[in-house]
């Protein structure tokens, strides 16, 4: 078992470091695309993809000629996100990735930013959650209105963890994680109450930012309570 300081290590590394911040949009690359992202060669890439693999830190997938590559879980990509928001950790400091990001973004696979920060609270504060061990629970109104807004609750309920707190690196207030989290961002998609503004950038925090529909903040109003 990896320790901490040796952890440390791998992310540190410029190398290493950028191909798992290219891995938190969620996306499976290839050790091609990885290389290409941390500007190295394919035989350094591949001995770095292994030593993160041995780690724990990314998970691989065998697919004929390719292996994909992705964050081994919600629990990397959330340490990577709190890693990500230290340099900025004085409040002095302004937020360097611009409004629009900090409005909503992806992380990983649920809605982070304000809008991830707002809907917390929302479910939080009116009922629809109650505090459980490790996180949080549905209660039986939550049940019944996420069952009613389209939300996969089985598909939740299978992930490691159901509901959690995720400290969200702009506004250092909690988003919803774990598997209602991920559900319910993904219900939001599906309506298109939320839409992905520049899913083919280059740049992977681009390929992460979200819009609010004018649909979508019609629905938020209705369903949550939100004013954006």
């Amino acid at each position: 078992m990896p320790n901490l300081a040796s952890i440390a290590a791998l992310i540190g590394d410029p190398s290493r470091a950028a191909m798992l911040q290219a891995l938190l949009p969620g996306e499976a690359l290839t050790a091609g695309e990885l290389a290409r992202v941390a500007g190295i060669g394919a035989a350094a890439a591949s001995a770095q993809l292994k030593a993160l693999a041995e780690a724990g830190l990314i998970a691989v997938h065998a697919q004929g000629r390719h292996r994909y590559h992705r964050l081994a879980g919600e629990e990397v990509a959330a340490a990577l996100e709190t890693l990500i928001a230290l340099p900025q950790a004085s409040p002095r400091r302004s937020w360097p990735h611009g409004e629009a990001f900090r409005q909503g973004r992806l992380c990983w696979h649920h809605l982070a930013g304000r809008l991830g920060v707002a809907l917390h609270e929302r479910l939080s504060g009116d009922q629809w959650m109650e505090a459980a061990p490790g996180g949080w629970d549905l209660t039986a109104r939550g049940e019944a209105r996420m069952a009613a807004l389209g939300v996969d609750l089985p598909a939740a309920r299978r992930a490691p963890r159901f509901a959690c707190d995720c400290m969200d690196w702009s506004e250092r207030r909690p988003h919803l994680a774990g598997g209602l989290g991920r559900e319910v961002t993904a219900m939001m998609l599906r309506r298109h109450w939320l839409t992905r503004v520049e899913p083919g950038a280059t740049d992977t925090l681009q390929r992460r930012r979200l819009a609010c529909t004018p649909e979508g903040a019609r629905a938020l109003a209705t369903e949550f309570g939100m004013s954006l």
